[in-house]
């Protein structure tokens, strides 16, 4: 029986998460962690009448600060364990001035007798994740922050809280499954069993080390199977909607624009520049209008451009040398391949760099993934001396639009099995 913390979100999911290993006996513990600034109070301020406001847990200078929430709300005597402080105040209305779910999570943990701990990451959360985010549309990129998040906090902040409440392991809700591989045996990603949830892809940039020490329960499950399990168990989800694309922008139309220029601002970041839009023909480029800053559009976007011509027009790429935008018609939208920052190796050994003396593993056929909903395709790839990767696609394979810096290159052999990951820097 090994002991486990279970990252619980108060979705559905993560709930399932904690039911199934529940019912297969293992030792748990429950870690919800506050990550968004805007959405809970600030530890140490003032809080809902009668309440106090949050004593620091032991903790080093740059670890996120942890708590005990008591089952009650009412005082607890200690219990034998981790030096870890009790959250107070603890009543519901304190509770979710931190996080909405909170009495939610708080009252299904004391249903099924698990202890419940609360990380505020929200520092951590801020510098990781979206501080990065910020800073790549600053520079006409098109960042993926979910994989940020899931390498920076849920495998990097929950992950260190996990090891600090003795856990042998961290579990969270992501559909995602590890299993040895055919030919080294060792444990790397594979796909769900529910492909249409499968976050493998998102997982590309978590360090290998941390998903040896990771649990999958929802690996085999649909998510209509995890609703039952939870319904089962007589649990209410906290929050029972489907988490949003990006937690901390509100899923409204200015939403983008006004989060990035107050946090350039904060920043002293000046806003970027607008520029020249140029259509892209055989015949040669056209300047055709002026864009208000490459960081409003995407590669492959058509919507929002506002531009009349003959036909609708797509954007092809975004040219920070120049600082233009570059549009065609959609028979133009075409990627031969990318090149990408250093990356993440989960099989080095099937990936060997030109430099290197090692055999290897014999060489694979391999597939490539370029934005989360693409499939992936056949491609070649190359680990340069740097550990970066010069990915080149099959030409019959190229995706109908093509991806952006900023996003991630994932790349697969043919079982489906993560090979290695990385951002993409540069498209071509």
């Amino acid at each position: 029986m090994a002991r486990i913390a279970v990252a619980v979100s108060g979705g559905v999911d993560s709930l399932c998460a904690l039911c199934r290993l529940r019912a297969e006996g293992h030792d748990l513990v429950a870690l919800h962690g506050l990550f968004l600034p805007d959405n809970a109070a600030t530890a140490g301020a003032s809080l809902p009448p009668g309440g106090r406001s949050l004593s620091p847990a032991p903790h080093a200078p740059d670890a996120p600060r942890l708590w005990r929430v008591p089952p009650e709300a009412r005082p607890e005597a200690p219990r034998p364990g981790p030096e870890i402080p009790l959250l107070a105040p603890s009543s519901d209305d304190a509770l979710h001035a931190l996080s909405p779910a909170l009495p939610g999570l708080r009252d299904a943990c004391r249903r099924l007798g698990i202890p419940l701990y609360l990380l505020d990451a929200r520092e951590r959360f801020a510098a990781q994740v979206i501080g990065p985010f910020i800073r790549a549309y600053a520079q006409g990129h098109t960042p993926n922050p979910c994989a940020l998040c899931n390498a920076a906090i849920k495998f990097g902040a929950l992950h260190e809280a996990a090891a600090r409440l003795r856990a042998d392991a961290l579990a969270t809700g992501h559909y995602a499954r590890l299993a040895p591989h055919p030919l080294s045996g060792q444990l790397l990603l594979a796909p769900a069993t529910d492909s249409r949830k499968d976050q493998g892809y998102f997982l590309g940039l978590v360090p290998p080390a941390a998903l040896q020490r990771a649990v999958f329960p929802l690996a085999g499950l649909t998510k209509p199977q995890c609703a039952a399990a939870v319904a089962a168990a007589g649990l209410n989800v906290p929050l029972p909607g489907e988490s949003q694309e990006i937690c901390f922008i509100p899923p409204t139309d200015d939403a983008y624009r006004d989060f990035l220029l107050r946090h350039w601002a904060a920043e002293n970041i000046p806003p970027p520049p607008s520029g020249p839009v140029i259509l892209q023909t055989p015949d040669g480029e056209t300047p055709l209008a002026t864009h208000d800053g490459l960081w409003r559009y995407t590669e492959g976007q058509r919507r929002g451009l506002g531009i009349a011509h003959s036909e609708p027009l797509y954007v092809l790429a975004k040219d920070t040398r120049r600082n233009a935008l570059i549009v065609g018609p959609r028979a133009a939208l075409s990627m031969r391949g990318c090149r990408t920052a250093p990356a993440n190796l989960f099989l080095s050994a099937a990936l060997p760099r030109p430099d290197s003396n090692s055999e290897g593993l014999p060489p694979l056929p391999l597939r490539v993934r370029l934005r989360y909903r693409q499939q992936p395709v056949p491609a070649t790839v190359r680990r340069l001396p740097d550990n970066s990767l010069h990915i080149t696609l099959a030409p019959d394979a190229a995706p109908h639009f093509p991806s952006a810096p900023g996003q991630l290159a994932a790349v697969y052999d043919a079982h489906g099995f993560l090979l290695a990951a990385a951002v993409i820097r540069e498209i071509f």
